[in-house]
């Protein structure tokens, strides 16, 4: 897979409000800084009460987040890392 990175990495913010678009981004590389497990959440938006899905990132591992661009992401550990990204097979 080949993966082009449009903006600069950041910490996951770790509450709705604190929760990213990362960019108005409908693909984002999240990675685990960590070695803890912490679960991922997407929301309807930034601060929004609507989960569309989660799921646990294991500790130091990547994983890629297709999303419609105004969805959010926040992580339970600002340890997870997050970027806009595309991607191609």
């Amino acid at each position: 897979m080949l993966v082009k990175v449009l903006a600069a990495e950041g910490n996951c913010g770790t509450d709705a409000a604190g929760a990213s678009t990362f960019g108005s981004a409908t693909v984002v590389r999240l990675v685990n800084s960590g070695t803890t497990n912490r679960l991922v959440t997407i929301i309807d938006e930034v601060g929004g009460s609507t989960t569309i899905g989660s799921f646990t990132l294991v500790g130091s591992e990547v994983a890629f987040v297709e999303k419609k661009s105004t969805e959010a992401i926040f992580a339970a550990n600002a340890s997870v890392k997050g970027s806009k990204v595309a991607y191609a097979n």
